[in-house]
């Protein structure tokens, strides 16, 4: 039997990902700059064998990243590019919007509480992925069972909210409890 050249699965492809070697390189230099962080931030301790010590693991770890990063840009600089590596670029920092809703959230947690906060981002990243109706109730339901599980449920330790002084003294001990 004959297989056709579109028969065969594309293991290798024979172009280059857009943004693949920013990527690559983008790693690389966070690793790197990691690696020389290590000596500052880990200490080495004497009588430990090598995999006992702090800093060993994640020496090895970031090694693994450069090297293998050096390894992939090599083989594939040579490849043809495809084009749009800035647009991939463009949806990575956009992507980041999301780091800057959580740092929001974590933020709000001290203010107005757990419950609250979690209530309002659920809801509300529900509204930013333009969700509508009856889906955002789904989401702050989601966060409430979330408050539920871990404040209630696991005892979790989570700072109360600022805003839980004003209620009146029963219920504060509640809110602070338990939400």
């Amino acid at each position: 039997m004959n297989l056709q050249e579109d028969d065969h699965p594309h293991v290798f492809p024979e172009s280059r990902k857009p943004g693949e070697i920013l990527f690559v390189t983008i790693s690389m230099m966070i690793a790197i700059a990691l690696l020389a962080a290590v000596p500052w931030q880990t200490t080495w301790l004497e009588g430990k064998g090598l995999a006992a010590q702090p800093r060993f693991w994640p020496t090895l770890s970031l090694g693994g990243v450069v090297l293998f990063g050096l390894m992939n840009a090599m083989s594939r600089v040579r490849v043809t590019r495809t084009p749009g590596r800035w647009q991939e670029a463009a949806v990575w920092l956009r992507s980041l919007e999301f780091i800057a809703w959580y740092m929001l959230y974590v933020l709000a947690i001290p203010m107005i509480g757990y419950l609250l906060a979690t209530l309002a981002f659920c809801a509300g990243l529900a509204l930013r992925m333009g969700y509508r109706g009856k889906t955002v109730w789904i989401a702050a339901a989601f966060g409430l069972f979330v408050v539920l599980f871990f404040k209630t449920g696991m005892n979790v330790k989570i700072p109360s909210g600022a805003i839980y002084e004003l209620a009146p003294e029963q219920l504060r001990y509640i809110l602070i409890r338990y939400f």
